[in-house]
């Protein structure tokens, strides 16, 4: 299910540039790019870029550096691990969601198209502004939070079937693909925290080893904190890693009724 929509505030201008590949180039793909410089006060617009593919690597992601090293220096996009680690590449591909180190071009349209997540103001081309993401994560408290001294001169210990139960949830790598993608995030960004947030909320209320979870409800028990979800599930469609942040959502519901019985 593809859920493109345009950052926040664009007007986007039909007079973008065009880059061609290189003479004698072969095998070419065409890129769409969004491209949007605060500095220069004008309107967004597209940029095309042909790249020869028999000189790039299979991912988006290295057509992006080559279009950067050889064709335009000042496209401006983030990146880091290129394995799907770090979820700095994260960006909209053809209308979906995703990290650009592992969306292959052959799973691209003939034309790429590539905007910045959509829904969140623009730093500039494909870098949102992920200061409202951040700081919803640290309201949460993400850490460990105990009340008891620990074990002296050892770890807090879980046994392997509570281990187990963080699985699907400690692998969010923040990239904010789901929450982007959600209709109730895009609408109330500002009150809801969103499918990745109440993901890696729920992953310390699972944790058998945290000891604040009474207090952790409380933050969450708000009409808007939490219950903005309608389980549309584009966020579970769109993770790149595979999980659920509709499910964790859920979990934490249910939490939150059973502490009232």
């Amino acid at each position: 299910m593809a859920e493109f929509a345009l950052p926040k505030n664009s007007v986007v201008r039909k007079d973008g540039k065009s880059f061609p590949a290189q003479p004698g180039a072969t095998r070419v793909r065409q890129f769409k790019i969004y491209r949007y410089d605060p500095d220069t006060g004008e309107n967004p617009r597209y940029d095309t870029f042909e790249v020869d593919l028999d000189s790039c690597g299979p991912m988006v992601l290295d057509a992006l550096i080559k279009i950067k090293s050889e064709q335009d220096s000042s496209l401006t996009f983030r990146r880091s691990c290129r394995e799907g680690i770090c979820g700095s590449c994260s960006m909209n591909i053809d209308g979906r969601n995703t990290l650009a180190c592992t969306h292959a071009i052959e799973d691209c349209r003939k034309e790429v198209q590539i905007t910045p997540l959509p829904h969140m103001d623009v730093i500039k081309d494909l870098v949102p502004d992920f200061s409202r993401f951040y700081a919803q994560y640290a309201s949460i408290q993400p850490w460990l939070k105990t009340v008891t001294p620990p074990p002296s001169g050892k770890e807090r210990l879980q046994t392997p079937e509570d281990r187990a139960k963080l699985d699907g949830l400690y692998e969010c790598i923040l990239c904010a693909c789901c929450s982007t993608s959600c209709p109730s995030y895009w609408w109330n960004s500002d009150k809801f925290l969103g499918p990745a947030i109440l993901l890696q909320a729920y992953r310390w209320l699972a944790d058998s080893r945290d000891e604040n979870t009474g207090e952790r409800l409380d933050e969450l028990e708000d009409p808007f904190r939490l219950y903005r979800c309608h389980t549309i599930m584009n966020c579970a469609n769109v993770c790149p890693k595979g999980l659920s942040p509709a499910k964790a959502i859920a979990e934490i519901k249910k939490m939150e009724v059973e502490r009232i019985i």
